[in-house]
């Protein structure tokens, strides 16, 4: 009902163009390196917008978002490795398990604000790193290996990552819905009043514990699903790649480089960085200095551009808040 409302307006639209352009570009000349590329845009979109629902709508600081999608792609991996799951099974299984692990999660450290919140996130990490690490049926530190043999009730490896491609692109585009609506809903009013001030809101009768754990949990089931299928494409796993804190970091720069708390901005600023990184990362001169550039870029925008680029963009053409949300 709610989509159904918000289909009546020009964003709704844009983000199925956006979505359809995803699916369309890497099929004309069936350009491979450009299917690469734009699944990995599509990963950085996916995990910046979850993350906004905390950071943008909540202003919580979310450190360990990389869990949700950790933990995604161990659940998935194992499942269809160790039982031989379908992968659709898979996918769905490890995000309500992940989300259901976050809500748990978010009942207790959600009591935490500010810089308690943040430190607390990124021992959760470290103790969730360190379980995967001794956890035996998951491989331990040596991680999960799967043989090709897995993806051929997709069609073999080479059909499968077109299929993984056009899953990611739909969770991608599910996650920008996601954020989109939860903005524009009763819900969304509730997190925005918490992100200006948590306690006038719990005076005024928003139910803030509650609505800051739906909120982590929500922000919880997609990126856990992107986890699960980059993993399986990837046909390895291990707590290092999993459990990466430099991406829960990139994330975050994302979302402030685009616009926290816009669904725009933060896909574009997801778009924008990955394309930067990819840029740095296959530069001879720059490679080494990726995360130098991610943090100088990062200090940059909280001293000139606190609002990130739709900030500066509303500010400049008043008329595209109307179009774009």
């Amino acid at each position: 009902m709610q989509l159904l409302r918000l289909s009546r307006r020009p964003f709704f639209w844009i983000i199925a163009l956006v979505i359809a352009i995803f699916a369309i570009a890497p099929l004309i000349g069936n350009n491979v390196d450009l299917r690469e590329r734009l699944v990995l845009d599509a990963l950085y979109i996916t995990l910046a917008s979850n993350l906004n629902i905390m950071l943008g709508y909540t202003g919580y600081i979310n450190f360990g978002s990389i869990v949700f999608y950790g933990l995604g792609g161990y659940i998935c991996v194992w499942l269809v490795n160790s039982y031989a799951w379908p992968l659709g099974l898979s996918l769905l299984a490890a995000g309500v398990g992940v989300s259901l692990l976050a809500l748990v999660f978010g009942l207790g450290i959600l009591r935490l604000r500010g810089h308690f919140f943040a430190l607390a996130t990124i021992g959760i990490i470290e103790g969730v790193q360190a379980f995967t690490e001794n956890f035996g049926p998951w491989g331990g530190s040596s991680g999960v290996y799967l043989s090709a043999d897995i993806f051929k009730p997709l069609g073999g490896p080479a059909r499968a990552l077109w299929v993984i491609y056009f899953i990611m692109i739909g969770v991608m585009g599910l996650s920008l819905y996601l954020s989109y609506a939860i903005k524009n809903s009763k819900f969304g009013l509730g997190l925005l009043a918490i992100g200006q001030n948590e306690d006038a809101a719990a005076v005024l009768g928003v139910p803030t514990p509650l609505y800051k754990a739906f909120a982590y949990c929500i922000s919880a089931f997609l990126p856990a699903v992107a986890g699960g299928l980059f993993f399986f494409k990837s046909a390895f796993i291990q707590p290092s790649d999993a459990f990466d804190l430099t991406l829960s970091t990139e994330a975050i720069v994302v979302a402030m480089l685009g616009g926290q708390g816009t669904v725009t901005g933060v896909a574009l600023g997801a778009y924008l960085y990955e394309e930067l990184r990819s840029y740095l990362l296959t530069t001879a001169t720059f490679s080494n200095f990726q995360l130098v550039i991610s943090g100088a870029l990062l200090l940059v925008i909280v001293l000139f551009f606190p609002s990130g680029l739709m900030g500066w963009i509303y500010s400049r053409f008043p008329r595209t808040q109307k179009v774009l949300e």
